[in-house]
């Protein structure tokens, strides 16, 4: 019983750092509102930098675990060219990930919409069915308004950041 009240509080952040996270939420939702192409290419190159690193570090990891290493040599790779390209061309890079981002969605609207009406007619009723047809027309506006969708990811991405800062600063003084 004591060690699940320890393992439980050490697994916990501190009140203060998810209160910096969510005022930082909050503004960095702010400047996509504001300045949407600015602040958007100056978060891919840091999405680059992170990419970046995340993909030496992928390579690295084989030295230490050689298990799935194909996997983590192709991660590794993709990781560091990709993080390369958003470095030295961040507004490419912008130009470049909004419209994946939306194609990404939407093959994965239309992917989860198929799903859930199979799983209608399995018997999962009704819902499971509606849900499906829903996620399917919204999979497939997004695929074939692929650039009308990524002008929208700036202001989409600020909305829910400000949102999510919020309820980051809420979360925050109620843990305190």
């Amino acid at each position: 019983m004591a060690t699940a009240a320890v393992s439980e509080k050490g697994s916990r952040l501190p009140w203060w750092l998810v209160l910096i996270e969510g005022i930082l939420a909050v503004i960095v939702g702010a400047m996509l509102l504001v300045w949407p192409a600015k602040t958007f290419t100056a978060l891919t190159f840091f999405m680059g930098i992170w990419w970046f690193i995340d993909g030496i570090f992928d390579i690295v990891s084989l030295f230490m675990d050689r298990t799935n290493w194909g996997w983590k040599l192709f991660m590794g790779i993709i990781g560091i060219v990709a993080g390369l390209f958003l470095i030295q061309a961040p507004l490419q890079g912008a130009l470049v990930l909004a419209p994946t981002y939306v194609l990404l969605l939407g093959f994965m609207g239309v992917f989860y919409g198929i799903m859930g009406l199979i799983n209608a007619f399995r018997g999962a009723g009704w819902g499971a069915g509606i849900i499906g047809v829903i996620s399917i027309g919204l999979g497939i506006f997004l695929l074939a308004n692929v650039w009308a969708a990524a002008l929208a990811v700036p202001t989409v991405f600020g909305i829910f950041a400000i949102f999510g800062g919020i309820f980051a600063i809420v979360f925050a003084f109620r843990m305190k």
